[in-house]
């Protein structure tokens, strides 16, 4: 009976709703939904299974008032917040990074980054060079492990290996990734469309045992990074030269230079820069046409001269 005039009680606290009232549970209905789906396909979801079980035998032994039971769950739930803080650790992490990675960051970040030209100058000629080589390496079925970050930050996986900063070339990523030299065996990570360092280590997969067994060490250790950050991962088997992109944790296999071009350029290119301006000698923008263009502007097209011009 103290339960139900206890749920009475609470009932009539919250009674009438109002407009926050319903926008409240709306926003806590979303944030349990995003909650679960983030955890479902992790082994944070056999726990959280078993946390409702617990929760579901608290309810019922407090409405029968099974006192002893009842001070033991409720104990357990005072320490249950640090315990899932431990328990949980690694899906929480990763369900920040998702956080930073939504489309209100993403758009923040774009508005206060780098020169979107510069930028998209950089992706195009990046994108080439990796096509150009991943289509030499694959005819002679020359391995390859190439990591593109996004906005999820590789720094640990760059400090494994060597640091480089060159730009991206045909040649440079097929002298890397030949048989027998140093930096070959390991992968090429890179960052806003440079080669930044080679020969680094990436993390396993959470379920290796649920992976292919026919696929070989390159691929897995692809899908363990694309598991752990949103980075794009490009594949080059040595056993059979296929080209395969892993992201999000899925491995997509038999792509050609033109399909791996084009998903390159629809993940990494902004949309609205179809058509970039080429950048003059260190990549910076042409500065005399933008200049003419404010000039123009400020004078309702510019003087006889500029219009000569």
């Amino acid at each position: 009976m103290d339960f139900i005039y206890r749920m009475r009680s609470y009932l009539n606290s919250i009674l009438p709703i109002g407009i926050w009232d319903i926008i409240d549970v709306a926003v806590l209905a979303v944030l349990i939904y995003k909650g679960i789906s983030l955890v479902k396909e992790t082994r944070a979801g056999g726990l959280l299974k078993g946390i409702a079980v617990v929760a579901a035998a608290y309810i019922i032994m407090a409405a029968v008032e099974m006192k002893a039971m009842t001070y033991i769950l409720k104990n357990v739930f005072d320490v249950g917040l640090l315990a899932l803080v431990v328990l949980f650790q690694p899906e929480l992490r990763r369900s920040l990074e998702k956080m930073g990675q939504s489309k209100v960051v993403k758009t923040l970040a774009t508005m206060t980054g780098d020169n979107n030209d510069v930028m998209t100058y950089r992706w195009n000629t990046a994108i080439e060079a990796v096509c150009d080589a991943c289509e030499d390496l694959s005819s002679t079925t020359t391995g390859a492990l190439i990591v593109i970050e996004r906005e999820t930050k590789l720094g640990e996986q760059i400090d494994t290996g060597t640091i480089l900063n060159a730009t991206p070339s045909k040649e440079l990523l097929g002298n890397i990734f030949f048989k027998n030299t140093p930096l070959h065996d390991g992968a090429v990570i890179m960052r806003d469309g440079m080669i930044l360092a080679a020969a680094c280590f990436l993390p396993k997969p959470q379920k290796e045992e649920t992976i292919n067994k026919a696929l070989g060490s390159r691929h897995r250790a692809a899908i363990g990074m694309s598991e752990n950050s949103d980075a794009i991962i490009i594949v080059v088997s040595e056993e059979t030269g296929a080209i395969s992109v892993a992201e999000n944790g899925s491995l997509e296999r038999g792509f050609s230079r033109d399909s791996l071009k084009k998903m390159l350029r629809s993940k990494l290119i902004p949309e609205k820069a179809a058509k970039p301006a080429k950048p003059l000698k260190g990549e910076m923008p042409n500065i005399k046409k933008l200049f003419k263009l404010k000039l123009k502007k400020k004078g309702n097209g510019g003087s006889d001269n500029e219009k000569n011009n």
